[in-house]
């Protein structure tokens, strides 16, 4: 961090304790860069006590090493009884779902779901991936102007499109399911969370009972009526959380992925034309937008079921932890001059999708998707360049997705 920029650390409350961390205290740099901060943090230690933006206080684990080693803790889990977290996540079936269970309980939904969720499925969907991001890229560049926001253009629609294809939903309000998990994801205030709660959950609900009583070869169908050897099917509650998840983190993820990643491209002019002189750089480069400003910047929420020692410092049994996915990518200890964009550096070891059990099980479709998206935008696009013109993007509130409003961009040369 700067000098310039005011420490937000408080004094303890009690003597000998960690001093809390204010994060919100940071405003708005914090938001649009936390990198910095994030730095300062890991050269301090890997465990801090801070203040989130949730009005819930919280141990976050920053750093490459412990971030890899507390997302595949068991004792960091997910049953949030056992933490301080019940206004964060109300009562409600939206959490019904394998990214909010521990063993047994996530082995069982994560099986019922991963048996639908193949990559035989995923390598399927190619055309249809390419097919979806040419009649959007044909759509954006009629603009008259030669100006576009990239996001409601191509990195909204088209992971909206196919997840909701792959489950068999495509009739879905987009715009409405939009508003409701940009609340879920990035809040704004608790009664504006309640409502998107309570409207996701009553979609989905309806979405369900319509596809029971006219099924089709979707996924949301398939896992309606699937079942594993023993006959174990989920129950109403976790259809409607496993729907959730996978709307949300099937789209949410990929339009992040391609936006931060395009735009980390437009600001590296050098990498970009590195990228148009080789194609047989597109995966790296992909992976290195992950690593560099990946789409989820903090895992979801955690809790100590028993005291648990990290780096030196004990959390608390009890005690709600966020574990920084970005921090560990940006770690210098993992990734050599981490601060800079390079396709041609070796990205793997990135945690953009997580570690351990929780691994992001739609991983494979986010990369389909952004490289299918990239490679398609530069082919098309060969002036495309940051629209400096229009108004400056904002970064998305919120710890756990690392993204923009919007992206404007221009193609006229």
């Amino acid at each position: 961090m700067s000098a310039q920029r005011q420490s937000p650390l408080t004094d303890p409350p009690d003597s000998g304790a960690l001093p809390v961390v204010d994060l919100p205290a940071y405003g708005e740099d914090f938001i649009s860069d936390p990198y910095p901060y994030y730095a300062e943090l890991r050269a301090r230690g890997p465990v801090h006590r801070v203040r989130t933006p949730y009005d819930q206080d919280a141990w976050l684990v920053v750093g490459h090493e412990a971030v890899r080693s507390a997302l595949a803790d068991p004792r960091l889990g997910k049953d949030w009884t056992k933490a301080n977290l019940q206004r964060l996540a109300g009562e409600t079936p939206l959490f019904t779902n394998m990214l909010d269970a521990d063993p047994p309980h996530h082995t069982r939904l994560r099986k019922l779901v991963a048996k639908e969720f193949t990559s035989r499925r995923v390598e399927a969907l190619r055309p249809r991936v390419q097919q979806l991001t040419d009649e959007l890229l044909d759509a954006m560049l009629t603009a008259p102007d030669g100006r576009a926001d990239l996001i409601e253009a191509l990195a909204f629609p088209l992971p909206m499109t196919v997840i909701c294809e792959l489950l068999g939903v495509p009739s879905i309000d987009r715009e409405a399911f939009r508003v409701w998990s940009n609340e879920l994801v990035s809040p704004t205030h608790p009664e504006a969370v309640a409502k998107a709660t309570q409207d996701m959950a009553d979609y989905l609900t309806a979405l369900i009972e319509t596809q029971r009583r006219e099924p089709g070869d979707g996924l949301l169908s398939a896992l309606i009526r699937t079942s594993d050897e023993d006959g174990d099917r989920l129950s109403h509650e976790e259809l409607i959380g496993t729907a959730f998840l996978l709307l949300v983190a099937g789209h949410e993820t990929t339009v992040n992925l391609v936006a931060n990643g395009v735009r980390a491209l437009l600001e590296h002019p050098d990498q970009l034309a590195a990228l148009r002189a080789d194609d047989g750089l597109l995966d790296n480069a992909v992976e290195e937008m992950l690593r560099y400003d990946g789409p989820v910047e903090t895992a979801t929420w955690r809790c100590a079921s028993e005291p648990v020692e990290l780096g030196g410092t004990v959390i608390p049994e009890g005690s709600p932890v966020l574990i920084s996915l970005a921090s560990a990518s940006r770690d210098t200890e993992r990734f050599a001059v981490a601060d800079d964009f390079d396709i041609t550096r070796d990205p793997r070891g990135h945690v953009a999708f997580g570690h351990g059990i929780h691994f992001c099980l739609g991983a494979p479709l986010a990369r389909l998707e952004g490289r299918i998206a990239v490679r398609s935008l530069l082919d098309r696009c060969p002036n495309l360049a940051l629209d400096t013109a229009a108004d400056a993007p904002h970064w998305r509130s919120g710890l756990l997705m690392r993204g923009m409003d919007r992206l404007p961009v221009r193609w006229d040369g």
